[in-house]
């Protein structure tokens, strides 16, 4: 509680001051411009990232419901594989999602480049923004669709055929409403994460389509312009947190489902036509938004260090620099992001028997993620820039974005826990700490694993805090990969493609490392839910 007051709420209360006062901060330029509400190029700015949210909302929601409709509905080959390979996207970095997109939809993608040559070219419109977004959120609605028809009743279904109803009239009559709920919680995600999303608008986005949070940023590191840039934070922040609000309103509605006996699964084999041609659908749909992407980076960058001039990014100095720096900051992160898990957690834990007081401290756990990097980066810069670029300062950033994966993942194993084990052992003599040591946490330290590769994936590739908050010789893999986008000339493109399939190895290989296994569901969301989305 101590660590978010200081690290969250007290920054975002001091962004909230500068915003509405606009008070000078000692040591920091300001520029005086007229509010944002009046400037059309900021009202630009706002209106796009509202579309592209939007647009990415329905788009989820048309490609996603098939996808889920086919892993809760069919059993074949390959399924479990394909559930778990809903989680990569949450794993990769942001920045290697974003030359993953450019690898296969940029004018020398696998795909981008026929397409430039027969005169359809994505590079100057919305459309590289557009399939970034559907990288990382499609697999959220996919997420929420099967658990949302894993609470329908077979029962209901079978009756409902049985009085005639056809197999679409059954599932509009009857599995959709069910399901839509749980379609509700994910739109509000994917709306916050598109929102708020900084790495992929900086690098897709170009000029014309960057989004709020570009704006925000631009403002502080090119402009100078805090006043404005707090006040434009300020009404977004109000905006995220009115969303973030209806989140959790559906969240409370689907925390306690119904105890239904589900839809059996029917196999792929024998199915009609129709469930192939949808099975082949969805399938090719993931593979190509989802899949592909990363496929066409790997490829990329083997054939720009190869038979390009890729390889020499391992000879420059500054490419080991940023890799022991990524290593350090991140393993620094980590123990206290465990840590400050581990405790959350535990607290929420004891606070079952209040359930009002227990429900908001395990919301409280969300916060940090309500809160954009680049606000909260600002924040800290705002109140505290005695400590700007302080390694201390730093570290409880990445921190602070990291913790809430390891405390969902702990308190939803937690939950699940028996409490009579742990009963047993007191009576036994064994003091709440030994008792912790020896019962509680061997049973739970699968989720702690899963926790901590979740959070030690997202710290890899951290950008937005690293890019605003780090001095020069603190460079880490993602400002370098930035660093050498904004360079011209095809070896700095080469050497970006080599850094950004190391940095998705390197990342894949520490969460399959830490978590030991892939898991086919995800850390739950608020209240201990249910399992959808690792955030």
């Amino acid at each position: 509680m101590l660590f978010a007051l200081v690290f969250l709420a007290m920054p975002v209360a001091r962004l909230f001051f500068q915003g509405w006062w606009g008070e000078p901060v000692p040591g920091l330029a300001m520029t005086d411009t007229d509010p944002w509400w009046r400037d059309a190029h900021l009202q630009w700015r706002v209106g796009w990232t509202l579309v592209q949210a939007l647009a990415t909302c329905v788009a989820c929601l048309v490609l996603g419901m098939p996808m889920a409709w086919v892993l809760a509905r069919l059993d074949f080959a390959g399924r479990l594989w394909w559930q778990r390979a809903l989680l990569l996207p949450f794993v990769v970095p942001t920045l290697v999602a974003a030359l993953g997109v450019l690898s296969l939809w940029g004018p020398r993608g696998w795909l981008g480049e026929p397409l430039a040559q027969a005169g359809v070219s994505l590079q100057d419109g919305p459309g590289l923004l557009l399939l970034g977004n559907l990288f990382f959120n499609l697999g959220l609605a996919v997420r929420a669709g099967m658990d949302g028809l894993a609470q329908v009743s077979a029962q209901q279904v079978a009756l409902a055929r049985t009085l005639g109803a056809t197999p679409w009239r059954a599932f509009w009559r009857v599995e959709w409403p069910v399901v839509a709920p749980w379609l509700a919680s994910a739109v509000c995600l994917v709306f916050l994460y598109c929102f708020t999303g900084f790495g992929l608008a900086l690098v897709l986005g170009g000029q014309r389509f960057a989004t709020v949070e570009v704006e925000i940023y631009t403002l502080i590191a090119h402009e100078l312009a805090l006043g404005p840039a707090a006040s434009f934070a300020v009404a977004m922040l109000a905006l995220t947190g009115g969303v973030a609000w209806a989140y959790a309103w559906v969240e409370r509605r689907l925390a306690n489902p119904a105890r239904i006996t589900p839809v059996v699964r029917r196999p792929l084999r024998g199915a009609g036509q129709w469930i192939w041609a949808l099975w082949a659908l969805a399938l090719g749909t993931w593979g190509l938004l989802c899949g592909a992407p990363l496929l066409a980076l790997l490829g990329q960058g083997l054939r720009a260090a190869v038979w390009g001039q890729g390889a020499a990014v391992w000879a420059d100095p500054d490419t080991w620099l940023a890799l022991r720096n990524t290593l350090q900051f991140t393993g620094l992160a980590l123990v206290l992001a465990t840590a400050l898990g581990l405790l959350q957690a535990l607290a929420g834990h004891a606070l079952r028997p209040w359930p009002r007081w227990g429900l908001a401290w395990r919301a409280s756990a969300y916060a940090p993620l309500v809160v954009s990097p680049v606000a909260l980066a600002f924040g800290l810069l705002l109140l505290y820039p005695q400590w700007l670029a302080s390694l201390p300062l730093l570290v409880a950033a990445y921190a602070l974005l990291a913790y809430p994966f390891v405390a969902k993942a702990l308190t939803a194993a937690l939950d699940a826990l028996p409490e009579h084990y742990a009963q047993a052992a007191a009576t036994l003599g064994a003091r709440p700490l030994r008792v912790f040591w020896r019962v509680t946490l061997p049973m739970v330290a699968s989720a702690l694993r899963r926790g901590v590769a979740f959070a030690a994936a997202t710290m890899l590739g951290e950008f937005a805090v690293s890019l605003l908050m780090s001095r020069p010789e603190w460079l880490t893999l993602s400002t370098l990969i930035y660093q050498r986008l904004g360079r011209p000339g095809s070896a700095n493109l080469d050497a970006a493609l080599v850094l950004s399939a190391s940095l998705m190895v390197l990342a894949l290989l520490v969460f399959v490392a830490i978590e030991g296994r892939a898991a086919v569901s995800s850390p739950p969301t608020p209240a201990g839910a249910r399992p959808a989305h690792p955030i």
